[in-house]
């Protein structure tokens, strides 16, 4: 009796969940329910599972609405009817091509609604719905006659009153208008909810016709579906055979250019890849991901294949990755094995401004029918529940404001208290479909035969379903990932070429894993703007290993990482590191086989390892057994048979049952925690071709960093790394800055992308104008060739952009003022400036020397022409300088420090921050801030403090704890001599970078478990 049911993924519209739709069926006794979601089929494979595992038969379709007016309802007859639907609707979201208002569906049931426009002659599979308010409508001979071809037409939308109210709220909030203005027209009826059978039954008893007619289109609808199947396209040739003899000859091709051709070893690893890989019908996926590869190659781009596809060698060999799997001990298990039945994942990283590229690339060489992106549910988000639900209710913004700062706090006032009332109705709720970031699925059928496709503004089609759903429907996705830090390597090559005539073949991962200044500079943590290890966190940690070569970096790049360090690894690691000598290993497979990470288990192929090398399982159990403790989508029944075979493999080689207890408890305690090594590898190699690109050739590297936009920190702090790289520092110049910044030998000027209010198009306008027709001869000149109004003219005159001319600002804004007065771009004639400019005598104004620090303040927030200590008031400039700190250990230091960066952590006395600091030499330090302290001395924004401390040396690396502090005030503005209030404006624009992180302290030593002596020695 249920034909049109909607879930809440009928966007604000629908109220209940799939699990609540089907489990009030359920204990009403419903045996049949259809899921007509409107204009979507995202909730279908999720209904179909929850309806069977209640025993209810699942029959899907789709509600067509054109805006708010219903069109009819889609059934489908079996599967291939939501294919039907689908491609309408697509045609509708992708191409613009209106619904059908009589669709040719062969595989649906049809059911328009009783006062809708629909066709005189129904055809066999077309009905009429009506709902149990318009049966007294019967009575009349028109809809007499119709009788026969009528359904019961019971919609189902909400649950409870509050939900009627709730979905009159969604309503009001996807019309974007007041509750009390919402129409009718715009909402369910009020029995738009769950009526038992019986009930529904007797208001339909007097036209058994129609009873029967609902109860034919049940009985003849199905939904078959077989989730285990594997959708992604299955051959790159076209057979299973021929992709096989393709990868194999790629392969055994790229095996001689990486390894030479009499490699024993990497010969034996690649037959035996191959062979699980043909077994596991994988050939295809290798070859579309290579082919991928292939083209991005053949335009010039860089990419970095991460991930656990790493650990192949076959994946090495045909480039996909750049990492040696035999160098880092990665086993392929990791990856791929017998026990996977879904597709491995590579990850790939494009540079941000190349990734659309290979995204045209993918849609035209896989057919648009065939590729599309991931979708995602966007929920409504807590705070923004609250602004929704508020406006409908008509409050004003002030209490908007409030209300969404203190979500939480209890209010009197009755609307207030509805609005948070309905607010937490609504988390968790979907408000809108969006594009996974880089999910990209290649299917072997077309798209629709599963789902429609809509057209979000990116341009790129998505699925009606997330990565969770694809992936239970036999899909797998490829990550086509983009990042700055590509970018930046990719523009400082560019750069080098172009600017110097050096070329420089980056990709070349040989020139930049042991070089000796390279590895000076990662032991001192010089390392800001670098891919991955440019944070505070990491270049203390860089400095606390003093890590002078590519393995620790691989290390480092792990141990970094949140869970890592959250179990105590990393802290352990740092000890262990330091101190070689005052640990044992725990058992001799520790010593042979982790090695290089000193006993811990660092990396997820380390439990493989260990539960191979001691336990003695296979490592396709070792990787069932990492992944099951890890949560990732292994049964507690698998990871219990994986137990059990691992203490039965112990006992069998005769291991004490203690000393196998200890290692499985080691195994238990970090497997979840420890991180992907080829992720981490992979993640180094970039880190260390950034790092190179900073020793050799510093000014280009930082000019691409700041082009890119990319890194921990603002632009403020890489244009201060460049300054102290020897990089002469120059505000921007109609005559010599591009959009971006630029280098003409030790000059960096900065571009026009920087100035905040010159609009973009400007910014490349004006560049582009001076390549076509010369520099520009004057400010005069200027305006005569860029339109340009006084305001964004008198910008570019405060920041200096005019020098050139040799003419006082002063005078080059009573020049402007004189010349475009309330000029308008648009106003402009050909003819302005054809007649002889008259003279002025404009009278001579002196400037202070500061002036021109604070317009670039005003304008960039930050100061080029001078420093921020050259600002300050104060002539004191610390008693001890950065450089000096490990020599002050547990001593109390006073410092002048103007703030970087800082970030906030929890603990359970209260938030602490972590700061960094440059001194006035321009080296940087690092703070610790606790709580108590923080009440007494609080941060005040950004600018120069005056610091108070005690110096803590770890492990080399030196962080003050301070105990007081003050921020240290600026000159009075020179500009605004006569303006009290604006004396110290300037110093409030002064920036700070400030990040946050939610996790739990780190262990101390005590909580970590780890032994430091052997097995024997602990029996002892």
């Amino acid at each position: 009796m249920y034909l049109n049911c909607h879930s809440y993924h009928s966007l604000r519209y629908g109220t209940l969940s799939i699990d609540d739709l089907v489990c009030q069926a359920a204990a009403m006794g419903i045996k049949e329910l259809v899921l007509t979601d409107i204009n979507t089929i995202t909730g279908i494979y999720e209904f179909k599972k929850k309806c069977e595992g209640k025993g209810i038969k699942p029959i899907v379709g789709v509600e067509i609405r054109k805006g708010s007016e219903l069109l009819y309802i889609v059934i489908a007859k079996e599967f291939t009817g939501i294919g039907e639907v689908n491609r309408a609707l697509t045609s509708y979201n992708c191409d613009g091509i209106d619904l059908p208002e009589r669709p040719d569906f062969e595989h649906c049931f049809i059911i328009y609604p009783l006062n809708a426009h629909r066709p005189e002659q129904l055809n066999d599979n077309e009905y009429i719905g009506i709902q149990e308010e318009e049966l007294n409508m019967l009575i009349r001979k028109e809809y007499q006659r119709l009788i026969p071809k009528m359904v019961i037409l019971h919609p189902v939308t909400f649950s409870t009153k509050k939900e009627f109210n709730l979905h009159r709220i969604l309503r009001a909030i996807d019309n974007n208008m007041l509750l009390s203005k919402l129409p009718e027209s715009e909402i369910c009826s009020k029995t738009a909810y769950l009526k038992s059978p019986k009930v529904i039954l007797n208001a339909y008893r007097n036209y058994p016709q129609i009873i029967q007619n609902t109860t034919v289109i049940l009985s003849e609808c199905g939904f078959d579906f077989e989730f285990e199947t594997p959708r992604n396209r299955k051959f790159y040739t076209g057979s299973k055979k021929d992709d096989l003899r393709l990868l194999t000859r790629l392969a055994f091709t790229g095996l001689e250019r990486r390894y030479g051709k009499s490699h024993t070893q990497a010969k034996q690893r690649i037959e035996k890849e191959l062979k699980v890989i043909d077994e596991l019908n994988f050939s295809g996926y290798f070859l579309i991901t290579w082919d991928i590869i292939r083209y991005s190659n053949s335009v010039g781009f860089m990419h970095v294949g991460r991930g656990s596809g790493a650990n192949s060698i076959v994946a090495y060999c045909l480039g996909i990755t750049d990492i040696c799997p035999l160098e880092l001990d990665l086993y392929f298990e990791r990856f791929l094995n017998e026990n996977r039945k879904s597709p491995p994942d590579f990850d790939i990283d494009w540079s941000w401004q190349d990734r659309d590229t290979i995204l045209e690339y993918i849609f035209d060489r896989y057919g648009k029918d065939y590729v599309a992106f991931c979708g995602t549910n966007v929920e409504f988000k807590c705070r923004s529940i609250i602004r929704e639900v508020g406006k409908v209710f008509g409050l004003p913004k002030e209490e908007l404001d409030e209300l969404s700062k203190y979500p939480e706090r209890v209010f009197r006032d009755e609307i207030v208290q509805q609005v948070q009332k309905y607010g937490k109705l609504l988390e968790k709720f979907p408000n809108q479909r969006s594009m996974h970031s880089c999910g990209i699925i290649i299917s072997e059928e077309p798209l629709t035969n599963f789902t429609a496709l809509e057209m979000p503004p990116k341009g790129f089609p998505i699925v009606q379903w997330d990565m969770h759903v694809a992936e239970e429907i036999g899909f797998e996705k490829f990550d086509i990932l983009s990042q700055r830090g590509l970018g930046t390597i990719n523009d400082t090559v560019r750069l080098l070429e172009e600017k110097r005539g050096i070329k420089v073949n980056i990709k070349d991962t040989n020139i930049s894993k042991d070089e000796g200044k390279c590895n000076e500079f990662l032991s001192q943590g010089r390392t800001i703007g670098c891919f991955y290890i440019e944070s505070p966190a990491m270049r203390g940690l860089l400095r606390r290993l003093k890590c002078d070569n590519y393995k620790v970096l691989v290390a480092a790049s792990s141990i970094i990482r949140p869970g890592v360090a959250q179990s105590g690894m990393m802290r352990e690691y740092i000890f262990r590191h330091n101190n070689p000598d005052k640990f044992e290993y725990f058992h001799k497979v520790f010593e042979e086989q982790l090695g290089d990470t000193y006993g811990i288990m660092v990396y997820q192929e380390d439990v493989i390892k260990i539960a191979l090398h001691y336990g003695g399982v296979s490592a396709a159990d070792g990787d069932i057994l990492r992944r099951a403790m890890s949560g990732k989508g292994r049964s507690l029944s698998a990871l219990q048979k994986v137990k059990d075979d691992f203490f039965a493999s112990c006992r069998q080689q005769g291991h004490p049952q203690e000393l196998s207890t200890e290692i499985y408890r080691q195994i238990e305690s970090f497997a979840g925690y420890s991180f992907c090594k080829a992720h981490s590898a992979s993640y180094a190699v970039e880190s260390y071709q950034s790092l190179y690109l900073k020793v050799y050739y510093p000014l280009e590297f930082m000019v691409s960093v700041i082009n890119n936009m990319g890194g921990f920190y603002r632009t403020e702090v890489y244009v201060h790394e460049a300054r102290m790289s020897g990089g002469k520092i120059m505000n921007p110049c109609v005559n010599r800055s591009e959009h971006q910044a630029t280098i003409y030998g030790d000059e960096i000027y900065l571009g026009f992308m920087h100035l905040e209010k010159v609009e973009s198009k400007l910014g490349q306008l004006i560049p582009e104008d001076r390549r076509r027709n010369g520099q520009y001869k004057s400010m005069e000149d200027f305006i005569k060739r860029i339109p340009i109004g006084i305001e964004t003219l008198q910008i570019l005159i405060f920041i200096g952009a005019f020098r050139f001319c040799g003419v006082p600002k002063n005078e080059l804004l009573l020049k402007a003022r004189v010349l475009l007065g309330d000029f308008k771009p648009k106003h402009r004639f050909e003819t302005l400036f054809e007649e002889p400019v008259k003279e002025f005598k404009f009278p001579e104004l002196k400037r202070n020397i500061f002036e021109d620090a604070f317009d670039e303040i005003e304008i960039l927030s930050f100061p080029v022409s001078c420093t921020p200590f050259d600002l300050l008031k104060t002539k004191y400039r610390g008693t001890v300088m950065a450089n000096e700190l490990v020599q002050y250990h547990k001593k109390q230091v006073k410092m002048l420090a103007y703030l970087i960066s800082r970030k906030h952590v929890p603990t359970k006395r209260g938030t602490m921050y972590f700061g960094t600091w440059v001194d006035v030499n321009g080296n940087y330090f690092d703070t610790a801030h606790f709580p108590d302290c923080l009440e007494k001395y609080p941060f005040q924004g950004g600018g120069c403090y005056l610091l108070l401390g005690v110096v803590e040396v770890d492990f080399h690396f030196p962080t003050i704890t301070i105990t007081k502090m003050a921020k240290m005030p600026f000159i009075p503005d020179p500009r605004y001599s006569h303006d009290e209030e604006k004396k110290y404006e300037a110093q409030q624009r002064m920036k700070e970078d400030v990040s946050m992180t939610f996790r739990a302290p780190y262990p101390r030593e005590h909580e970590i478990g780890l032994p430091r002596v052997s097995f024997n020695n602990k029996l002892l």
